[in-house]
């Protein structure tokens, strides 16, 4: 009898007695049946959009277009890009500021483009691009397109917003991005928020489709306690906008800590206001490390 795929990717994540996984990491018993499947689509607020609930990251650290994916290199990193979507991710995650269109382009050549889905960012403050200019959001979504060699972006973010006021300082290439949204070559806008005046700013800005938020129990990279952000994340999500997670494993602090790297993902879930966990992952062993973590979580 055939086994299904991912029965196969399950029995085999676990291994004979769970059987050590590298670099910390151990494979966790076979989940209950129960628990939160890695791989299924989920809404992305009321988008339209279903994204899997794990997302593959690919900006760990990242800056002048490079990031810790990158500097594996294109051949170890398209393979993961590969891996992950053979696992079943079918969300990635890229940014101007981390030079990964082009990996994520070529690692998924032939694949349906509808099988997949592709988000972006634009980095719109001065440094930490190797340029100096900042064009206008059309002539960067352009550029995106091409080196995406798609027709559409998923999901397309203002990268890093930080002041209260973003909204007002950003209005004119937000108003850009809406043009083109309605052209077709975005299917929804956002932003990647990185404090918490940001993040309040985003749950009351109506032209925020969904957010990018750095959560944890730790408060480990975010911008607040999780006592001060989750209240704000309930905000956002019940107004309708998706909600995409950052920084579950405390950007790889928790890389080696069992405990708390189950209890962080555990967290994300049982909110009820994250839609989606966005990992960067930098091995194969990682992407099964978390699915199995994410299995063990009841839906109930």
């Amino acid at each position: 009898m055939k086994m299904k795929r991912r029965e196969f990717i399950k029995k085999s994540a676990v291994g004979a007695g769970g059987m050590l996984l590298g670099a910390g990491l151990v494979a966790a018993a076979e989940p209950d049946v129960t628990g939160h499947d890695p791989y299924a689509l989920v809404p992305l607020g009321k988008t339209g959009l279903k994204f899997t609930r794990v997302c593959m990251g690919t900006g760990t650290h990242g800056g002048q277009r490079n990031s810790n994916q990158t500097r594996k290199g294109r051949d170890q990193l398209q393979q993961m890009i590969r891996t992950a979507y053979e696992r079943g991710i079918r969300t990635y995650d890229m940014a101007d500021l981390y030079g990964t269109h082009s990996y994520v382009a070529e690692a998924l050549a032939g694949r349906p483009r509808d099988s997949y889905s592709l988000i972006s960012k634009i980095w719109w403050m001065d440094g930490s691009l190797p340029e100096a200019d900042r064009p206008e959001a059309d002539v960067v979504v352009a550029r995106f397109l091409k080196e995406l060699k798609t027709d559409y972006i998923d999901l397309l973010l203002l990268h890093c917003v930080i002041a209260p006021d973003w909204p007002t300082q950003l209005r004119r290439q937000m108003d850009i991005l809406s043009k083109l949204k309605a052209q077709g070559q975005i299917k929804a806008l956002g932003v990647s928020c990185h404090s918490l005046g940001a993040l309040e700013a985003a749950a009351a800005e109506p032209w925020v489709e969904s957010v990018h938020t750095r959560i944890n129990p730790y408060g480990m990279s975010m911008d607040g306690s999780a006592e001060e952000v989750v209240p704000v994340l309930k905000k956002i999500h019940a107004a309708g906008k998706g909600v995409i997670g950052m920084k579950i494993i405390g950007e790889g602090r928790l890389r080696n800590d069992e405990a708390r790297r189950d209890e962080s993902v555990k967290f994300a879930l049982k909110l009820g206001c994250v839609d989606v966990l966005n990992v960067g992952f930098e091995s194969a062993t990682e992407i099964d490390d978390l699915a199995a973590r994410v299995r063990k979580v009841p839906v109930a």
